[in-house]
Parts: C-alpha cells; sequence; structure tokens
C-alpha cells in the first residue's frame, strides 16, 4: 500500500484534517465515526454563546483520542430557538436540523460507515436528532446503501452521563439548575481559562419552569438563566467534568461499536 493510503502518523483524529485516501484506509478496520452537535445560544450574561458547541467538540476530540475513532467537524448550530430573545444566539428550525443530520448521516453511510455515534452539548438538539437517524435509517434502505442493514446511531449527550449528573450535583446541588450551569460553564473556563474574566456574581436567577417559545422564555429567564448560579464555576471542576464525561462516553462507545 503506498504511503497516502495509510492512517496519518500523528494519530490526529479530526475528518477534516485528513485525506479521501486515509478515510478510505480507515474504513477497512473501523466503520465508526463521531459526530459532535452543539448549539449557539445565549448561556446567561456570563456565559459564552458557544459553550454547547465548545464543549461537546473537546469533549468529542478526548474521545476520539482515547478510542481512536475518527472525529467529524463539529455541528455548531443547533435548536435554539427559544433562546432567539438574546442577541448572539443563532438557531436552526427543527425540520433544518433534521435534514442536516440526515444528510450527514447518509453522506457518511454512502463511503462505508456503519456506526454514527453523535456527542450532544444541548438539550434542544436531542429529540430532532432522534427523528433524524429514523429517517436516515429509512433513506439509506431505500437509497440500496451497502452499509444501510449495519447502520445505527446513537445520542450521547455529554452532560447526562450519570458520572457528570452526580458529580455536578455534589459540586452545587440545587444551583446546578437548567440552563447557563455552572457545570457546563466550568468545562468552558477549563477549555478557555480566559472566559474567567467574564465571571461575576449574579442576582437570584429565575426558578427551573416550562418553556413557551422566545418571548415566553425571555419573559421567565430575564438574563437568560433558569435555576443556575454560574458564579460557582471553577477550571479545576471543569476538568474533573471532562474527565468524567470523557471516561464514560469512551466506554459507551466501544460498547456500541461492537454491538449487534
Amino acid at each position: 500500500m503506498s504511503a497516502t493510503r495509510t492512517l496519518p502518523e500523528n494519530h490526529n483524529w479530526r475528518l477534516q484534517l485528513w485525506s479521501w485516501p486515509e478515510v478510505e484506509c480507515y474504513l477497512k478496520h473501523n466503520k465508526g465515526v463521531i459526530l459532535p452537535l452543539g448549539s449557539t445560544e445565549q448561556h446567561g450574561p456570563t456565559g459564552a454563546i458557544g459553550t454547547d458547541s465548545l464543549t461537546a467538540d473537546a469533549i468529542a476530540q478526548a474521545v476520539a483520542e482515547r478510542t481512536g475513532v475518527l472525529v467529524a467537524p463539529p455541528q455548531p448550530f443547533g435548536m435554539a430557538e427559544h433562546h432567539l430573545g438574546f442577541p448572539g444566539t443563532i438557531s436552526l428550525q427543527p425540520s433544518t436540523l433534521l435534514a442536516l443530520l440526515q444528510d450527514v448521516v447518509i453522506s457518511l453511510v454512502r463511503h462505508g460507515f456503519e456506526r454514527i455515534y453523535v456527542i450532544n452539548g444541548h438539550g434542544g438538539n436531542m429529540a430532532t436528532a432522534r427523528a433524524a437517524f429514523s429517517q436516515a435509517h429509512g433513506r439509506s434502505a431505500s437509497l440500496g446503501l451497502a452499509s444501510a442493514p449495519r447502520l445505527r446511531c446513537k445520542l450521547a449527550s455529554w452532560f447526562l452521563a450519570p458520572a457528570v449528573m452526580s458529580h455536578a450535583r455534589q459540586l452545587y446541588g440545587e444551583r446546578e439548575g437548567q440552563h447557563a450551569t455552572p457545570s457546563e460553564i466550568a468545562v468552558t473556563l477549563h477549555l478557555y481559562p480566559h472566559l474567567a474574566e467574564k465571571l461575576r456574581p449574579l442576582p437570584e436567577p429565575a426558578p427551573v419552569g416550562s418553556i413557551h417559545g422566545w418571548e415566553d422564555f425571555r419573559r421567565r429567564y430575564p438574563d437568560g438563566r433558569m435555576g443556575s448560579d454560574p458564579s460557582l464555576a471553577t477550571a479545576a471542576a471543569g476538568q474533573q467534568l471532562v474527565d468524567r464525561a470523557v471516561t464514560a462516553l469512551s466506554e459507551d462507545l466501544q460498547r456500541f461499536l461492537k454491538a449487534p
């Protein structure tokens, strides 16, 4: 085999840095791929707008390095319509996200990928992603793609890993809240320490409740937080949370690759 058809020597697992012959070689021994899925949305008055994408991508890269599974470029836009009352939020409609994810999966299946493992950083993506998986299974079969019978898709939201959730509860208790949480802010501080400059004490947040569109969200949660106290976040805690997420998702991915 020629040198151009071997795997990259530096073992960088980012698909966008590989050539097509390298991907072709990879597929001879591994049919799995990781897709980071995030969102670009407000995270309270002190949180980075890219939090959900930054965290999903970083954890996906770490899982890829641990498992040797190729990782696709991150999808930075998700279903965040309820956050559109805050400047900087960029949202896809559910139908748009569904079509995008379905096209991504079908593209990968065409080349021989059979296990699509989506590492998700945003709760608002979950229902749409699962619907996209269902449609992708049907479409790949109707197209007669060779990998269609073996196609499996899985959504893994890093923040819902039991080890992550239990540690977040231990660290923050009820101050974790539901959006702009100290746990996700802590992960961004670990990844980008300069973001600590944004943190400051904040007034009592609005309590966790229902969501009914962006206008209602802005009225119920005027500063974007839902029961959370991001001022509790630290980079050290962020590293602990990342370590737990990477371990849990790496083990889950390995099981997923071996499952029938």
